[in-house]
């Protein structure tokens, strides 16, 4: 007789392994499963050894990224939602620091490749709409202007969420943003609103 999954078992590893990242803990085979209650032989039932355990977290953090950034709600000012959904990357990484340090290893193969894609694709749509609207230029490469975004707002976290610079650090994100969507035809003023507006909103 086959045995159903438990999906609760399966959030358990990843949460344990997880939270021994976090602890600095070395994570292993015997180390995952201690003071579980599991045997060995469920990290080769759910994960099939070790390496997709890795796979499990990477996937689960853009899970929960992708989930986060769903909560943005969309509005007339595709500068703000940009923004916004900086914002929103930033408080996942935060409240999933463990897990927001495992998305990023390439070591390990994405279940869902599509997941990854979809935060930057995301943003290239803010970005399409505010060239729609007049606030960008036409010959902005939305795509290039996606890519910088993302990389002020994962420069600063990742600085802030596993490295050495406190979380205030993170106000420097919007004076970034406004300087570089300005630099692409925006009204500084009317940037410098946006931005703060979206910036701030998700921080917590």
């Amino acid at each position: 007789m086959v045995r159903t999954k438990n999906p609760a078992v399966r959030s358990q590893l990843i949460e344990r392994a997880a939270q021994m990242l976090r602890a600095r803990e070395p994570v292993t085979l015997r180390s995952v499963v201690a003071g579980t209650g599991l045997s060995t032989m469920a990290v080769y039932t759910y994960f099939g050894g070790m390496d997709g355990l890795w796979q499990a977290m990477r996937q689960e953090g853009f899970t929960r990224l992708a989930a986060k950034l769903k909560t943005v709600t969309l509005t007339a000012d595709p500068v703000r939602d940009l923004a916004a959904l900086g914002a929103a990357y930033l408080s996942n990484a935060l409240a999933n620091p463990d897990l927001y340090r495992v998305m990023f290893d390439a070591g390990f193969e994405l279940e869902d490749p599509e997941a990854a894609d979809d935060t930057l694709h995301s943003l290239v749509r803010a970005v399409e709409r505010a060239k729609d609207i007049g606030r960008f230029r036409p010959d902005v490469d939305s795509v290039a202007l996606a890519t910088q975004s993302w990389t002020i707002g994962h420069g600063l976290v990742s600085l802030v969420a596993t490295g050495p610079l406190p979380r205030q650090a993170l106000d420097h994100g919007a004076p970034m943003l406004t300087a570089l969507f300005t630099s692409c035809g925006d009204d500084p003023d009317t940037c410098r609103q946006s931005v703060e507006l979206g910036w701030h909103l998700n921080q917590r």
